[in-house]
C-alpha cells in the first residue's frame, strides 16, 4: 500500500465526515467542512504527483483514484441537494454522466487501452469544481457571524437561486455534453473494448 493509495483511502474516509459536518447545524461544524473538503480536494492532487513522480502507479491506484474523486465531488454536489440549493435532476445528470466515463475509463485501462481527455472535459472539470468551491465557499462563510453583520447584502446577492440555478444548467450542459463528444470520439474503441465490432 504506497503512500499514493493511502491518500486515495484518505479521501474516500473523509468524503462522509464533510458531508455530515456540511449538514450540521453549527457554524464551526460547516466551516469546519470547508476545511475537510479542502484536505480531501490536496489527497488527490498530491496523490497523483507522487504516483507520476516517483513511479507509484498500481492497477489499485489507477481503478481506486478516479473513482474516490467522484466521490467526493458527487458528495458535494448532493450536500447541496439536501440543503436544497441545487436542483435533485440536474445535479443526477451531472453524477451520472460522470460516473459512467470515470467507470469507461477504468475498464479501458484495466483491459489496457487508452482514452486521451479532451480539452472541453478539461474545461467541464474547471467549470465543475470553480461552481462547488464558489457554493462551499460562499454557504460557509455565511455561517460566519462577523461576516453575516457586515455583508449580509452582498451574501444575499451571491445566494441569488436564479443565479445559481443558471449557472447549474451550464455545468450540467457542458457536463452531458463532453459525455456525448467522449463517446463519440472513441466509439471505435468503445467497440472494439467491449468486442461489439462486426468480426
Amino acid at each position: 500500500m504506497v503512500l499514493p493509495n493511502q491518500l486515495t483511502i484518505t479521501r474516500i474516509i473523509l468524503t462522509p465526515i464533510f458531508l455530515f459536518l456540511f449538514l450540521m447545524n453549527a457554524p464551526w461544524m460547516k466551516q469546519l467542512s470547508l476545511v475537510i473538503y479542502i484536505i480531501a480536494a490536496i489527497t488527490d492532487w498530491y496523490d497523483g504527483w507522487l504516483a507520476r513522480k516517483f513511479d507509484y502507479i498500481t492497477d489499485w491506484g489507477k481503478f481506486m483514484d478516479p473513482l474516490a474523486d467522484k466521490i467526493l465531488t458527487s458528495t458535494a454536489f448532493f450536500a447541496f441537494v439536501i440543503i436544497h440549493v441545487l436542483n435533485f435532476w440536474l445535479v443526477l445528470l451531472i453524477v451520472l454522466r460522470d460516473i459512467f466515463i470515470t467507470g469507461l475509463r477504468i475498464y479501458a485501462d484495466y483491459n489496457g487501452y487508452s482514452f486521451t481527455t479532451s480539452f472541453t472535459a478539461k474545461v467541464k472539470t474547471f467549470l465543475q469544481m470553480a461552481f462547488l468551491y464558489y457554493l462551499l465557499l460562499v454557504y460557509t462563510f455565511d455561517t460566519v457571524e462577523y461576516l453575516i453583520v457586515r455583508y449580509s447584502d452582498i451574501f444575499n446577492i451571491l445566494k441569488n437561486p436564479e443565479a445559481i440555478q443558471i449557472t447549474l444548467i451550464i455545468v450540467m450542459l457542458a457536463t452531458v455534453g463532453t459525455g456525448i463528444e467522449y463517446a463519440i470520439k472513441n466509439k471505435i474503441l468503445i467497440k472494439r473494448m467491449f468486442s461489439f465490432e462486426a468480426k
